[in-house]
């Protein structure tokens, strides 16, 4: 049977929004009250994409990559950490198809900053922003998501295996 090189991988972050820190989405500080708790910047949408492409390259997770108890993670720009997992799969032979993503929050209104968003990601994922998707739903109010006390994002990411063929 023929083996594809094309992989699938998904990510999933959430993090609680407090007083004092940035609210950092792909690497974009928006303005907002709240920020995003976390080792790292908290950016989830970023640290989703990171777990998207380990999960699809079969390389292990965030936590394995940039352990939480190592304080030279402390506050570090997650823009930087996914630049070290893409020269990883480079190093691996992996290529970006595309990155497929929704942001759950009630607030704020994210519409504005996608563009920015995405190409923020195309430049650091090397690829092109229209590969870059996007969203943003609420929870119509229910749970912790719904009472504002917290984000989460889930991302699909797609890559292709470039030169050799999968075994």
């Amino acid at each position: 049977m023929p083996k594809s090189n094309l992989r699938i991988g998904t990510g999933f972050d959430i993090h609680r929004l407090v007083k004092g820190r940035r609210f950092i989405l792909g690497g974009v500080e928006i303005p907002f009250e709240l920020g995003l708790h976390g080792t790292s910047d908290g950016d989830a949408l970023i640290h989703a994409i990171i777990d998207a492409l380990l999960g699809a390259s079969c390389l292990g997770d965030m936590g394995k990559a940039f352990p939480v108890d190592d304080p030279k993670y402390e506050n570090a720009d997650s823009t930087h950490l996914l630049s070290q997992i893409v020269d990883k799969l480079s190093q691996q032979n992996w290529s970006i198809v595309n990155i497929d993503s929704v942001i759950i929050c009630e607030q704020p209104k994210l519409s504005p900053w996608y563009g920015q968003m995405k190409e923020n990601l195309a430049k650091v994922l090397k690829i092109s922003a229209n590969t870059i998707s996007i969203k943003a739903k609420t929870c119509e109010k229910l749970g912790d998501i719904g009472n504002g006390a917290a984000l989460a994002v889930q991302v699909v990411a797609l890559l292709e295996k470039i030169g050799k063929q999968i075994v």
